[in-house]
């Protein structure tokens, strides 16, 4: 009987943690990158940090009037140890601006206004490619997959403040322009970049030789950086009104890139591949920011009712599981952080993405976990 009592009782304890495994790694992975990640006062002014912050505004955006409190005091201590090197001189360093224009929004300082417009105007000043698309870098005129998001957090934040459709006209421009160059017509998915012209530029990180010859284009689709382009229109289409003459279009880019990867999941660990079309090739590996980055973009698809959600809730019940399966880990203390993450990344060929080392955390890591567990616990009504 006492037995029976002990093995009852393991079981309730067991079922008990993983419920709250279940519903609480979202806070354990905001509090591991709040306290242990990027302490607000050494916030730095770059893109995978801006991930983290977009995550935080997410996050202040669910909670209740106290909750809000640790968040506002994150971002705004963040923006004020950066304020002096704060700049929109290239779309990595225009990602952070975000902060700027949501503390403009919700504390009506003139300071952070003034700043979020001086990142616009340095924006408005980046080298463009021949049809208008920001270059990716200052050097030479490239056009990358991963400017999209990094634009879109702070464009989207300025319409939020001002409700100037100038904001949305651009953010529009800007996925047109980049679509253009990158999308593929049979995959839906896009390329990770484009070169301007002929030179090839050392960037010290990309592959030496990277475009074609003749599209000017790299050579594979990169998980995460369809990734980045998926929760940028899926931002967009939340925020911007249903009766925009720029909505539709949005829409429609929007299910081209998803159109395809229900085929592409492993359907047993819920991720995706660092390269989406390879899922066979041995040397290929699961990756699990795009995988999270991929969740929350049909997390919001489906809680916008623009997806099918026969073909696309398993998607993210099987992504969700599996994440936190495969791809949590658990560090000292309360601790929670993402895994099989793929490093920065710059541009290559099939075998450059294969051998990019895979880390633990990052900005982006647990921005995109926090964004997709947040919205995922929204939809299927978990507290």
């Amino acid at each position: 009987m006492k037995q029976k009592i002990k093995i009852f009782f393991i079981g309730v304890f067991l079922l008990i943690s993983s419920s709250l495994f279940a519903q609480n790694w979202v806070d354990s992975v905001d509090a591991y990158g709040r306290e242990v990640y990027m302490p607000a006062e050494k916030y730095k002014w770059d893109w995978g940090q801006a991930t983290f912050l977009n995550s935080l505004i997410h996050l202040y955006n669910y909670k209740s009037a106290t909750g809000k409190e640790k968040y506002l005091a994150y971002i705004k201590t963040a923006m004020d140890a950066t304020y002096n090197v704060a700049n929109g001189k290239h779309p990595n360093a225009v990602a952070s601006g975000i902060g700027m224009a949501f503390l403009a929004r919700i504390t009506g300082e003139e300071k952070y206004r003034n700043k979020a417009i001086d990142i616009y105007n340095d924006f408005l000043k980046t080298p463009r490619a021949p049809n208008g698309g920001v270059s990716h870098r200052v050097e030479t005129v490239e056009l990358w997959d991963d400017t999209i998001y990094m634009i879109s957090m702070f464009l989207l934040e300025m319409y939020r403040l001002t409700g100037d459709e100038r904001y949305i006209a651009d953010f529009a421009a800007q996925v047109k322009a980049h679509s253009e160059k990158l999308a593929d017509k049979t995959w839906g998915l896009w390329y990770h970049g484009w070169d301007a012209d002929n030179k090839n530029y050392d960037d010290k990180c990309s592959m030496a030789g990277w475009p074609d010859s003749v599209t000017r284009r790299s050579s594979q689709f990169w998980g995460r950086g369809n990734g980045w382009v998926t929760m940028a229109l899926a931002d967009a289409l939340h925020t911007i009104p249903k009766k925009s003459k720029y909505w539709r279009p949005l829409e429609v880019e929007f299910k081209k890139i998803l159109k395809n990867l229900p085929a592409l999941q492993n359907k047993i660990t819920g991720h995706w591949y660092q390269l989406p079309i390879f899922p066979g090739d041995p040397l290929n590996f699961q990756e699990s920011s795009c995988t999270a980055m991929f969740s929350y973009a049909i997390t919001m698809g489906l809680e916008m009712k623009i997806l099918n959600e026969k073909i696309y809730k398993p998607l993210i019940e099987r992504s969700y599981k599996g994440l936190q399966q495969y791809s949590l880990s658990k560090m000292d203390g309360p601790y929670l952080i993402p895994s099989q993450v793929c490093g920065g990344t710059c541009i290559g060929d099939k075998n450059y993405y294969f051998n990019r080392k895979k880390t633990m955390g990052t900005g982006f890591g647990l921005g995109s976990f926090i964004m997709f567990g947040l919205e995922y616990n929204n939809l299927n009504s978990i507290k």
